[in-house]
């Protein structure tokens, strides 16, 4: 869906695309850790030990498949030429590189970006770097590329803070009860209770909890990419304008507009030197 978001990143960035699929050529070295700076989220809830992540990723990826196979027999797949798509993979070409700090696994994520025909306002990042917008959100909103990284920041903290696979797990261990312990040694009936959640990806909702943790992470991959990280307030307020009577579907278990902004707010003084290192530009 590199380098490590905790240092600058000096190695020469190559990739390869082809049908909407980034891949980090093998040329490209890891940056090496050195301090942390930006957000702190703490560490990955211990319910992701659950549910294995190479299931939850071939799951994604197979549904991701069937998804864009369906838009393609509508014609509302966008194809690789078009403006839209063309910006789209630009800008997560930026963002990926530091997604490796965040989860070594993305190392090896066949990142994809597609571009889905719908007035829907609605964007997503499935795990294994799956990345799906649809065009109600660029077009309604008339998002600028900053406010297109703050989303696409926002659904790729998902998939690399593992949110789904937490979600998996705690609903898998919920289902199983007060046999859980004899099942996770077994793995019998927690790989058949996983099974039947993995279809549920496209539709898992996520907590609040979860969509605070993907602003703060989501903002600092912008910033690190070189985008305007305080693009997150607006973006957001025009979410508020949007959502004026039914809210879109992408809002419907996010924080209220408020309290994101000031969550925004709060963190900015955290990753506005990310920024500006990245842009090599003077934030006023």
């Amino acid at each position: 869906m590199t380098c490590s978001p905790f240092c600058s990143c000096l190695q020469r960035r190559v990739f390869l695309q082809t049908s909407g699929i980034l891949l980090l050529a093998p040329s490209v070295g890891l940056a090496q850790t050195t301090s942390r700076e930006g957000v702190d989220v703490g560490g990955n809830s211990v319910f992701t030990q659950l549910v294995s992540a190479e299931t939850i990723e071939q799951s994604a990826a197979q549904q991701y498949a069937q998804m864009l196979q369906q838009a393609a027999s509508k014609n509302t797949l966008g194809g690789k030429d078009q403006p839209q798509v063309r910006r789209l993979r630009s800008i997560a070409q930026k963002i990926i590189p530091h997604a490796l700090g965040w989860n070594p696994r993305a190392k090896n994520w066949r990142w994809e970006v597609n571009l889905i025909g719908s007035q829907q306002i609605n964007a997503f990042c499935m795990p294994g770097g799956k990345i799906a917008f649809y065009s109600g959100i660029l077009e309604q909103l008339k998002l600028t590329d900053d406010e297109v990284a703050t989303v696409m920041g926002h659904e790729i903290a998902h998939a690399l803070r593992e949110h789904a696979r937490e979600r998996m797990g705690k609903n898998a261990a919920t289902g199983i009860g007060a046999n859980l312990l004899s099942s996770v040694l077994g793995l019998g009936q927690l790989g058949q209770t996983v099974t039947s959640y993995g279809a549920q990806l496209l539709t898992l909702k996520f907590s609040r909890g979860d969509e605070s943790e993907a602003d703060l992470v989501g903002m600092e991959l912008a910033a690190r990419a070189g985008f305007d990280p305080r693009a997150g307030v607006s973006l957001w307020q025009k979410m508020a304008a949007a959502s004026k009577g039914a809210p879109p579907q992408w809002l419907s278990t996010h924080p209220s507009g408020n309290t994101r902004i000031a969550d925004i707010q709060a963190n900015l003084p955290k990753v506005l030197p990310l920024y500006q290192r990245a842009g090599a530009i003077q934030v006023k």
